[in-house]
């Protein structure tokens, strides 16, 4: 056993196996080492321990009470096995010691706003998450996998955590999988079948019925974003903007919040919807209004970026686009479907500019150019919208009065 002091926090190597015959001494070595220390933050480095008895579980414990700020790193899955089946995992941080992987020369399959889903194998993918702290936020996303596989969301659920150069990642177990984004570049004349998968999938989980307090609400995010924008809208049109927005129903049916076509893949002969950590609950309209952002919004005045991000075409992306809101909505009439487009719009205007506003220093002709357009189109939609629910909260059943 060895320790060393990094910015006053104590940090403890443990190592071999920790039971009754050498458990006082192990004490003694560690009590040595915070002499003049009590209060410190205390980390175990259980990368080299191999076995711990009641004897050791009892030092830790003792250590536990003397020292609040403790946490165990580099945990085998033995060990851990033993932590957790005595409640340990409970009463203080414990981190698993995880095997490394490459992503290198990887292809990707999938991305969303927190991570990118590569292909390591032939039957296995890795989602990379963007934070590099990521723990808390991979635990978090796999207990949403599971609840929406038992609602009866099509999904592969991560088998395991693993460490992807100074971040982490979640393997699932996708055999053969394409997402539709690869499908639609690589076979275009495929296009109506995934608009048929993809709006099944879409009124499959607007027909979910979430328990209460399952899941964050859509429309409370969205607004957290409108308000920061308020002041960036002319006169007048922020409030009416907030106030277009609390006056669609809250809603306990789910929403993906992040539905584009990396994001929902064929495995196999099977259409699976991934990267599930956006899951809410609320209003369809929310929902599409991230999909015509995905598809055109974010690249309408500049259609390299659907191509980059996707991988097919401007005029491939708003085909997809308006064949989906069709047939989501079960509807083809040109005033009906233009008319809750502009709902739709103006939701997802509203949050280009926010993204614009937090994502840019905005000291760039475009980014300043890009910005005035989006609130141009937004202030002038607000002039001819006055609500902005959809009437397809049961699943995309049809349409009320568009």
């Amino acid at each position: 056993m060895t320790q060393n002091q990094e910015n006053e926090t104590v940090r403890i190597e443990l190592s071999g196996s920790i039971a009754s015959n050498n458990a006082q001494s192990v004490e003694d070595t560690i009590r040595a080492s915070l002499n003049g220390k009590d209060g410190a933050p205390v980390i175990l480095d259980a990368e080299k321990l191999e076995y711990i008895s009641s004897a050791g579980l009892r030092i830790i414990l003792r250590l536990k009470n003397r020292q609040s700020d403790i946490r165990i790193v580099n945990v085998s899955p033995d060990v851990y096995g033993i932590l957790e089946m005595t409640g340990f995992t409970q009463l203080m941080p414990v981190e698993k010691a995880y095997r490394v992987v490459s992503v290198d020369g990887c292809e990707i399959i999938g991305e969303g706003f927190n991570g990118t889903v590569y292909r390591t194998a032939e039957d296995t993918v890795v989602k990379v998450y963007k934070n590099n702290d990521a723990l808390a936020e991979i635990q978090r996303e796999r207990e949403i996998a599971r609840l929406a596989l038992v609602l009866g969301v099509p999904t592969a659920i991560s088998y395991d955590v693993v460490r992807v150069g100074d971040g982490y990642g979640s393997v699932f177990e996708l055999l053969d999988a394409r997402s539709f984004s690869r499908i639609l570049t690589e076979e275009p004349e495929r296009m109506d079948w995934c608009v048929g998968e993809y709006v099944k999938m879409l009124k499959t989980i607007h027909a979910i019925e979430v328990p209460a307090g399952k899941l964050p609400s859509i429309r409370e995010k969205t607004l957290s974003g409108i308000r920061r924008i308020r002041g960036v809208l002319p006169d007048g049109a922020g409030e009416t903007l907030v106030r277009l927005v609390e006056a669609v129903p809250e809603s306990g049916r789910m929403v993906h919040g992040d539905c584009h076509t990396k994001n929902i893949v064929l495995a196999g002969d099977e259409v699976l919807l991934i990267d599930m950590d956006t899951l809410s609950v609320g209003d369809p309209v929310f929902e599409l209004a991230r999909m015509y952002n995905a598809y055109v919004g974010f690249s309408e005045y500049d259609h390299e970026i659907v191509h980059a991000f996707q991988g097919f075409s401007w005029e491939t992306s708003c085909a997809f686009w308006d064949r989906t809101l069709s047939a989501y909505l079960g509807t083809s009439d040109p005033a009906k479907l233009a008319a809750a487009e502009d709902r739709i719009r103006v939701i997802s205007y509203a949050m280009l500019i926010d993204w614009k506003t937090r994502h840019s220093a905005l000291v760039t002709a475009p980014d300043r150019e890009t910005r005035a357009l989006w609130i141009r189109e937004l202030t002038e939609l607000l002039g001819r919208v006055d609500a902005l629910a959809l009437g397809t909260d049961r699943g995309g059943e049809g349409e009320r009065d568009a």
